[in-house]
């Protein structure tokens, strides 16, 4: 539990969720971890029981002047981050639709969010890595960006797309700059962002029946290949998708 040791690791959206579980994970093997998210005090929440190792930071991915101005001050602090796990999103469900029914408005903010809050994530992150020696920046991806399971959820479904696409276009650029750039998978993963079907006995059970594994996915589960990713063992992996779905994406 120290694969990480005299790494620094800035977690967006880490005030719950995946990003929490990773956040707990980095740092229980050596890791600063800076636990990034929009609500301060879920952020602070993470942190209070790890003093010195971990900080809080307030981040509205899709607001550039505050990325930016977050990058400058961690390494102004000496927080510099050598990995980056770019997490934040949101699918909004009751909104998210069917194309034919999708509103511009769900649209815009998912895009805003997801995919341009990813692109201002990794593009302040791979400068100030640039100026620090490199590292690994690992980003959230979803099956709907690689088979028609959101079907019913286009705007997220493009969202993730575009951010497997730009993932490949970034390892592909900066590979020999000494920075690496990975997308992780997840597969139905039971979190407060998909509490619309973990509620619904019905809908649940209809996800989990075509998951091999044979149960829903935690957010712990994700944790392990993060910590793979952000460790020196995976210093040859860039521009790849590593999936964890309990096989779902495999039938």
């Amino acid at each position: 539990m120290s694969r990480l040791i005299g790494k620094t690791a800035l977690i967006t959206g880490a005030g719950s969720g995946i990003g929490k579980a990773v956040a707990e994970r980095f740092l229980s093997e050596g890791a600063r971890v800076i636990v990034a998210d929009r609500d301060a005090l879920a952020a602070n929440a993470v942190i209070k029981q790890y003093a010195s190792n971990a900080i809080a930071v307030v981040m509205d991915i899709s607001n550039e002047g505050l990325v930016e101005k977050t990058f400058k001050g961690l390494e102004k602090m000496g927080w510099a981050p050598d990995v980056v796990v770019a997490n934040a999103g949101v699918q909004l469900f009751g909104q998210d639709a069917q194309i034919a029914e999708l509103e511009l408005e769900a649209w815009l903010r998912t895009i805003d969010t997801n995919l341009t809050g990813t692109f201002l994530t990794l593009k302040h992150a791979v400068r100030s890595m640039l100026a620090n020696g490199g590292g690994s920046i690992i980003v959230t991806g979803s099956p709907t960006a690689i088979s028609g399971e959101g079907s019913s959820f286009t705007a997220y479904s493009a969202s993730k797309a575009g951010i497997h696409g730009m993932v490949r276009a970034a390892a592909a650029a900066y590979a020999r700059k000494n920075i690496r750039i990975n997308t992780v998978v997840p597969g139905y993963t039971e979190t407060a962002l998909v509490s619309a079907i973990s509620s619904d006995p019905s809908l649940r059970e209809a996800i989990i029946s075509r998951i091999p594994a044979g149960r829903a996915g935690q957010p712990q589960d994700v944790a392990g290949i993060m910590v793979y990713l952000a460790s020196d063992d995976s210093d040859f992996a860039t521009g790849a998708e590593f999936i964890v779905d309990g096989g779902m994406t495999s039938l």
